[in-house]
């Protein structure tokens, strides 16, 4: 054991957001993964005692299996930082920029990668502008089909298909009901694929493409967490030339973001071969039914040798 093994882990799950369960399950897993790894593990749910009781502990490190804003946004990885009790995964300021979709897409598109047009569009605006007026405005540069989702947010929830633009006023009422900024986006036709990123010291590695394939066609809260409502590829079923290509695209946009020790990059890859990044995940899903997972487990890598790794990281990173 060196100076860097975490000899106490406290994992973070549950939160208030409407992501609730899937990290109850993300932390169940962390937490199970790393005690088979011989690590004592405290598995927690974050309340008004947490900041109190991590200062007095003094955990060797925090994973924050948080999803939604909770997790998510940068603030909770803040507060860590200003108690000084070390972490994994990406810092508060990378956060913040992958959490916002519309900012994602701005500094990922700067560093080369392509990704669909979109206009994103808060809930003030869009009621004082005249809903009619504004979708009919952006009818030309905007065609159907279009996907309209939540500027913050995960586990698709908020996220519409538009196929036909009378349903376009019902899908930004459905985002506005998670997030107080709609996301307005091409929606590109193509293999929708998953590629995780891990750097646990040594930079970022991408992990094999998974690829999604949900039964009903829309990969939705439902086809991502119950099982047997979507088959997954992994490695996906693309060229190898594609594939690279991928991988490529994920670690830009793991770099442009500033992210660190795991992400998961989403994104379509076209008729033409061309991967799209639609977004990056912080604190990528952990369950049984998660891709960042399945993406280890198909290179061959031991879950909890990973995750230690990920937190010996941490450790190591936070003391130089």
């Amino acid at each position: 054991m060196n100076e860097f093994t975490p000899r106490t882990v406290v994992v973070l799950a549950g939160g208030i957001s409407h992501e609730r369960d899937v990290s109850l399950r993300s932390g169940r897993r962390v937490a199970d993964s790393l005690q088979e790894h011989g690590i004592t593990v405290v598995l927690r749910d974050p309340d008004a005692t947490l900041l109190a009781y991590l200062s007095e502990t003094r955990p060797d490190v925090v994973w924050p299996a948080l999803h939604g804003a909770s997790g998510e946004d940068g603030a909770l990885r803040g507060l860590l930082d200003f108690i000084g009790i070390p972490y994994v995964g990406s810092t508060s300021a990378a956060a913040r920029l992958a959490w916002d979709k519309p900012t994602a897409k701005v500094l990922v598109a700067r560093a080369g990668v392509s990704t669909p047009r979109s206009i994103a569009l808060s809930r003030d605006a869009f009621r004082e502008l005249g809903a009619s007026s504004v979708l009919d405005s952006l009818a030309e540069e905007l065609p159907v089909p279009l996907v309209v989702k939540p500027a913050q947010g995960g586990s698709a929830q908020g996220v519409t298909l538009v196929d036909d633009r009378a349903d376009l006023p019902r899908a930004m009422v459905d985002a506005y009901t998670y997030c107080d900024v709609a996301l307005i986006e091409q929606r590109i036709v193509g293999t929708e694929i998953a590629v995780g990123v891990i750097d646990s010291g040594e930079g970022p590695v991408a992990l094999p493409a998974v690829e999604i394939q949900p039964l009903s066609g829309v990969y939705s809260f439902e086809a991502r967490y119950n099982a047997g409502e979507t088959r997954f590829y992994t490695p996906a079923r693309l060229s190898d030339e594609i594939s690279a290509r991928a991988a490529e695209v994920a670690l830009r946009a793991h770099r442009a973001l500033g992210l660190r020790h795991l992400s998961r990059v989403d994104l379509i890859v076209d008729g033409a071969g061309t991967p799209w990044f639609l977004e990056a995940n912080v604190l990528p899903g952990l369950t049984e039914t998660s891709l960042l997972p399945q993406a280890l487990e198909a290179a061959g890598h031991d879950l909890g040798w990973v995750y230690s790794a990920l937190a010996e990281a941490a450790i190591r990173e936070s003391r130089s």
